[in-house]
Order: structure tokens, then C-alpha cells, then sequence
């Protein structure tokens, strides 16, 4: 087998697999939610124990779950019994994750988390096994094969656990009504962040660097104005000043094959009318979004008057850590 044939071979194995584990969803998992839920509701944490590669697994879940405004700590199971279950309390959510569900450490925890007056959410591949059976709720995990081809390393099964963790760190999120500026808060170092607290107006382009020019402009007194601007546009506005339409140094070469006097021409005649323009009070993450959509280089910033103040030229993002 080669080794696209392989990795091909992989892919389908877990996709399938995946499409198993969704088959197999039911009334559990909005148990599972409301469990949680509920626990979040009244100031309670979310702990993720697991042991190998689903303590991996475990520790990725719950990292989704704080970025998505559901607290959770990762519980070692090998230090949980000497002294680390001090970090439960009463009402806190135990997700467990093991797909045999006879994890010798995690059934050994099993006991001393009952005595904490927590519930258990299991996740596993085997909801008969003891895991299970001592669980308040189990999400079944269970894969028809791992794609490892002797069938014995945690391939399909870790994906499956991985995905179940994010569906139940996502209908939580919709649960209890967690917010775009939720998030933003809770990433403020990074691109997404960023862009999601950060206004078009704090980033845009003003004075010098943004270049407008009336409608009866020539296009060589456009070029002019996006020489001097360092722009490889220029905002086109009526005689009120609103924005009217827009001309770019693309528009200019294209019309160059066909019209040897556009140079001449007014803008007017030659620009892009009703441009894609966005609001100075958005947010940067809506200026983002538009670049990817729509494929454009420059962003026209306007006010609430429709009046350009500003662009936002797309080379200017990666500088700004918001692509």
C-alpha cells in the first residue's frame, strides 16, 4: 500500500467512524448538556480526567470549553488520589474519558469522586463497561474500527472522543447564550481577539494616506491622489461628498488595453459604483470577513453620513495581527 493510499485510507476509516458516533446520538447527550449547563449556571467547574492518549484528548476538550467561556481544569488521575482531588467541590461536573471505560486508574477514582457529591459524564466506546455504569450520563464513542491497520492504536476512537467533546463545548455555548464578545474577551493576545475588539476606525487609513476625489476628477488627477496617498485606490464622492464609487490601479490597467485616452476620462465614467464600503464604528473582525468574501485589496471606510474617512488596504492586516 502506498503511501497515499494509506493516508487515504485513514481519512475514510475516521470519517466514517464519525458518522457512526453521530448515529449513535441520543436523549444523553442533551442530558449531558443540561448537566453541565446547570453545574456552569450556579458557579461550578467542568474537570476533565483521562488517562493516555485520552487524557490528550481530555486536555484539548478542555481547553475548548474555557476558551468558550464553560470553566474547566484538567484532574490527573495518577496524582487525583494522592491529594490533587482537593481541586473538587461539591457540584462541580466530572467529564471522564476512557473508551475501554476500565481505565485501572480512572475506576479506581470512581469511588472517591462519588464521595464528592459531583456528577459524572463519561465518554466512551463501551457505555456497559464500569465507567459507564457508574456514570450519571454516558456519551457513547463507540467506532466501528481504529484506522491503525492492526486495528489496536487510538486513531478513530481519540477522533471520536475529540468531536463528541467539541459538540457537547459547543451546545453548551448555545446553551447558555455565550456571545461573539464573550469570546473576544477571552482571547485578547491573538488575531481573533483582536479583530473582535478592535474598531474598523482603529485601524483604518485617515488623512494624507486616504485618498478621495470628486466624481469630475480626471483619472490622471486620481492617479495623483493615490501617488500621494500611497494607495492603490481612490474613493470616488458626488458633489455632496458622499461616496459615489470607487477606481483602483486594477480598473486603470484594464482599461489601459482598450482606451488609450483613459487618462482623460472623468472618474465618473470609469469608476466602480456602489462599492463594498464599511462603517468606521465596526469591528475589525467585519472588515476580516469582507476581505475573505469578497476578494477585494481595499476596504472604504465611511461615516455615518456616507461620507469616506478612511480605507482599509488588506496588506495592512498581517502587520496589525488581524489575519
Amino acid at each position: 500500500m502506498s503511501h497515499l493510499t494509506r493516508a487515504r485510507d485513514v481519512f475514510r476509516t475516521e470519517i466514517a467512524a464519525l458518522q457512526a458516533v453521530s448515529r449513535h446520538l441520543d436523549e444523553s447527550f442533551d442530558r449531558a448538556v443540561d448537566v453541565v449547563a446547570a453545574a456552569l449556571a450556579r458557579r461550578s467547574k467542568l474537570v476533565v480526567a483521562g488517562v493516555g492518549k485520552s487524557g490528550n484528548i481530555g486536555r484539548k476538550i478542555a481547553a475548548t470549553l474555557s476558551s468558550t467561556g464553560s470553566t474547566a481544569v484538567v484532574l490527573d488521575t495518577v496524582d487525583a488520589l494522592h491529594g490533587d482531588l482537593g481541586i473538587l467541590n461539591e457540584g462541580d461536573v466530572v467529564l471522564a474519558l476512557s473508551y475501554s471505560g476500565e481505565s485501572e486508574e480512572l475506576v479506581h477514582l470512581l469511588p472517591a469522586l462519588k464521595r464528592f457529591g459531583v456528577q459524572v459524564v463519561a465518554l466512551t466506546g463501551s457505555p456497559q463497561s464500569t465507567l459507564g455504569r457508574h456514570a450519571d450520563v454516558v456519551l457513547d464513542c463507540h467506532v466501528p474500527r481504529e484506522a491503525c491497520p492492526f486495528n489496536l492504536a487510538p486513531t478513530s476512537s481519540t477522533t471520536a472522543t475529540l468531536v463528541m467533546g467539541d459538540a457537547l463545548a459547543m451546545a453548551v455555548m448555545d446553551a447558555r447564550g455565550f456571545k461573539v464578545k464573550d469570546f473576544a474577551q477571552r482571547h485578547p493576545a491573538g488575531a481573533i481577539g483582536r479583530a473582535m475588539l478592535v474598531q474598523v476606525g482603529d485601524i483604518m487609513r485617515r488623512g494624507e494616506r486616504n485618498a478621495v476625489a470628486p466624481a469630475t476628477s480626471t483619472v490622471k488627477e486620481a492617479l495623483l491622489a493615490m501617488t500621494r496617498a500611497k494607495s492603490g485606490s481612490v474613493a470616488v464622492v458626488d458633489r455632496r461628498g458622499k461616496l459615489a464609487g470607487v477606481f483602483t490601479d486594477g480598473d486603470l490597467r484594464r482599461r489601459m488595453a482598450a482606451d488609450d485616452d483613459v487618462l482623460l476620462r472623468t472618474l465618473k465614467e470609469v469608476m466602480t459604483a456602489d462599492p463594498v464600503c464599511i462603517r468606521e464604528d465596526a469591528l475589525a473582525a467585519a472588515a476580516v470577513r469582507i476581505f475573505h468574501e469578497r476578494n477585494i485589496d481595499d476596504l472604504i471606510v465611511v461615516n455615518a453620513r456616507r461620507e469616506p474617512v478612511g480605507l482599509v488596504d488588506s496588506q495592512d492586516l498581517p502587520k496589525l495581527k488581524l489575519m
